[in-house]
């Protein structure tokens, strides 16, 4: 019960991240912070993975917006 309740929570806090009309500081991150602790929780760090997720999620958003204000 508990697990299908925080897996509602994160579906909720993504969207209500998807629905925000401007541009988000952190972007990427949450996104990758979801995946992340997903994939964590599967091997027992939950927290970590959010954690690693969202840096990865925020760097690869940063490089894509930098390749296209090169072209």
């Amino acid at each position: 019960m508990i697990r299908s309740a925080s897996l509602l929570a994160a579906g909720l806090l993504a969207l209500g991240a998807v629905a925000v009309p401007h541009q988000a500081e952190a972007k990427g991150c949450i996104k990758g912070a979801i995946v992340g602790g997903l994939a964590g929780k599967a091997v027992g760090h939950g927290k970590a993975g959010a954690a690693a997720g969202c840096a990865v999620g925020h760097h690869n958003a940063n490089k894509k917006a930098s390749q296209a204000q090169g072209q």
